[in-house]
């Protein structure tokens, strides 16, 4: 019998390409956002030194003893990006599901990616289905690392 293999990397959740402000946000939304929607989570800002942006880097916990750490970064009007760090397919689809449902201001403003992918050749992000649930979400990230996972 063939045992699913629960692959962990980091995925990174965009705007549509060429909007960047389409989330109309600000960190300072983000942070506020993350504070309502996450119990206790640990939030700092700091300047990045690879973009030299602020970057609004968050731990939350997603669900009982499941935490993501995350960084985002939203230069408004025209460069945005959340990355979550050493995820699975089902914890990356669960925070997809809150970002699209509940911070995003429309369902169809979320692309993402993963480091897998990108290893292996393909920098563009795919858009997020605009329906769909937690479990739907993670299975489709499943399929979409397993593609990559040779």
């Amino acid at each position: 019998m063939a045992t699913e293999r629960n692959i962990r990397t980091n995925f990174a959740f965009y705007p549509p390409e060429g909007n960047g402000g389409a989330w109309h946000a600000t960190l300072d939304s983000l942070e506020r956002a993350l504070r309502e929607a996450f119990p206790d989570p640990a939030i700092g800002h700091r300047r990045s030194g690879v973009h030299e942006l602020t970057v609004l880097d968050f731990e939350i916990e997603l669900a009982p003893d499941v935490w993501l750490d995350g960084t985002a970064s939203i230069a408004e009007p025209d460069y945005a990006y959340i990355t979550l760090t050493d995820v699975t397919a089902d914890e990356a689809g669960a925070f997809a599901v809150w970002l699209r449902d509940s911070f995003t201001p429309a369902p169809n403003l979320v692309r993402f990616a993963s480091s897998l992918a990108m290893a292996n050749g393909e920098d563009t992000p795919s858009p997020l289905p605009v329906e769909g649930g937690r479990e739907d979400i993670g299975d489709l990230l499943r399929r979409h690392l397993d593609a990559f996972d040779y």
